[in-house]
């Protein structure tokens, strides 16, 4: 009868949105359950809507049953003015990056609890293929992990274990955010992929984001920090840390 009565009235594009705003928050997937507790529709009307989201490309169905944002959504995202102007902003860099690395340069951005590729300069075989990454195995990841509170509390223990130099637990972890915080840097060798080491940084001038190069595992780290730390800092002299959106400087799509 609640159900009913908070649904009178509704018109249909009201539901879809109030189905789409119940995964506004930390959590990375709900079940049928949650969304008709956090909308306050039906059960078949939930049920009836989110199928129709999936089948429309707005979520994605997990084989437990639960449902997260899907890649569709995504993308429309990144059509909004702020990721594009971000994107044309950091693309200058990518390339300046990928040429003296002659490595794969990527712009990678905090989204909800999920790290996203937003942009990327291909020279080799060695960046991710898809568009999210695991924060704690990969550079860009750890840089947005020891800056975000949110996506660190975020994160369920033990860790999913990618490779065999995966890092895998909450000691390990802070250990090596620490180090991320003092240096400025991070680092990850094959903890992601085999035969891929990355280095990354924040980008200066946007919260929540961070350029990252990839690499075949015999380049060596510390070179490709030092390239990273100087083509930042010839953008940040050349101006180009000022927010790609006159003001705003969160990154976050």
């Amino acid at each position: 009868m609640a159900g009913n009565a908070r649904e009178a009235g509704r018109t249909v594009a009201s539901k879809i949105f109030s189905v789409v705003d119940a995964f506004a928050g930390p959590q990375e997937s709900l079940r049928l359950a949650d969304i008709v507790q956090r909308t306050g529709l039906p059960m078949p009307t939930a049920l009836r809507l989110v199928r129709e989201l999936v089948e429309w490309g707005g979520l994605e169905r997990f084989r437990d049953g639960s449902y997260r944002i899907g890649q569709r959504m995504w993308w429309l995202g990144n059509a909004a003015p702020c990721p594009r102007r971000l994107r044309a902003s950091v693309l200058p860099t990518l390339r300046d990056l990928a040429t003296r690395t002659r490595a794969d340069a990527y712009l990678a951005v905090l989204d909800g609890t999920e790290v996203r590729i937003l942009e990327r300069v291909r020279s080799s075989e060695g960046s991710p293929d898809d568009g999210s990454l695991p924060p704690h195995a990969t550079a860009a990841g750890k840089v947005l992990l020891a800056r975000t509170p949110a996506l660190l509390r975020s994160l369920d223990f033990p860790l999913p274990r990618l490779t065999p130099y995966t890092i895998t637990t909450p000691g390990a972890l802070d250990a090596e955010l620490r180090r991320v915080r003092a240096r400025g840097i991070a680092v990850e060798k094959e903890e992601h992929r085999h035969g891929v080491v990355s280095v990354a940084a924040p980008l200066p001038g946007a919260d929540d984001a961070a350029i990252a190069v990839a690499a075949p595992s015999n380049a060596s780290p510390p070179r490709l920090a030092a390239v990273l730390r100087e083509v930042l800092r010839r953008r940040s002299e050349d101006g180009g840390a000022s927010p790609p959106n006159g003001g705003e400087r969160r990154a976050t799509v």
